[in-house]
């Protein structure tokens, strides 16, 4: 799935696109972790699904198929009103698709949701939300359990995007562990370690005053993942 596709431009044919035998929609994966949709007929991008990163090295066999053999009327052109409703079923279908791909992650003992709010765009809270996502440190942490938001702020910080030092806010699920660039006066290790043991997490941290905002899945990098790598033979 490691292919990038400009803006703008119908994707070409390639392992990890999909499409309906009439040609209506295309999903292919894309280089940056997303699933796009696209407009087969108009050769334009429809929506990208959350993007997901079980880990830094995407494998190649990720595939996505669609037969378009069901027995129903098919879609001929880009004005069908069914269009949408396959849009948006293709899209639910994708999006836990993306979600799946992250829980089988190898040695993976937990699913992490990570949200960013507050960037100077869409782009650059990816960008961060990505740099989380991929953070050794980061990721080991949440392997060992432990709410340490100062690797969630290191990672901010090597995304090389623009943010408000004095607005940075890192919360665990409901637990605030800093606010206003600083430790969280409500801060409770207790709960917050509590928290951590779940199977599923979230993550959601603040940079700034902006409107840009990303959601992206990852999950902890175990000792069993080195095991699994380490023992592999091709």
């Amino acid at each position: 799935m490691d292919r990038d596709i400009p803006d703008n431009k119908q994707p070409p044919p390639a392992p990890g696109t999909a499409d309906t035998d009439t040609g209506a929609i295309e999903a292919s994966g894309g280089s940056d972790g997303n699933i796009k949709l696209w407009d087969a007929v108009k050769g334009s991008p429809l929506r990208s699904i959350p993007a997901s990163n079980p880990i830094t090295s995407g494998a190649v066999h990720d595939t996505i198929l669609a037969t378009g053999h069901a027995n129903v009327p098919p879609i001929a052109n880009a004005k069908d009103d069914r269009l949408a409703d396959f849009r948006a079923a293709l899209s639910r279908v994708l999006a836990d698709l993306a979600i799946q791909i992250v829980r089988d992650g190898e040695g993976a003992t937990k699913l992490v949701t990570v949200n960013v709010e507050g960037a100077v765009s869409d782009a650059s809270a990816k960008i961060i939300a990505r740099t989380i996502c991929e953070s050794p440190l980061v990721k080991t942490a949440i392997a060992g359990e432990d709410a340490n938001w100062g690797r969630i702020v290191m990672a901010i910080g090597r995304a090389d995007q623009p943010v408000r030092r004095e607005m940075i806010g890192v919360r665990f699920g409901e637990l605030w562990a800093a606010r206003n660039g600083m430790i969280s006066t409500a801060y409770d290790e207790a709960a917050m370690s509590a928290y951590m043991k779940q199977t599923e997490l979230e993550i959601s941290v603040i940079v700034g005053p902006g409107s840009g905002r990303a959601r992206m899945y990852t999950c902890d990098l175990t000792k069993r993942y080195i095991e699994i790598n380490g023992d592999y033979r091709s």
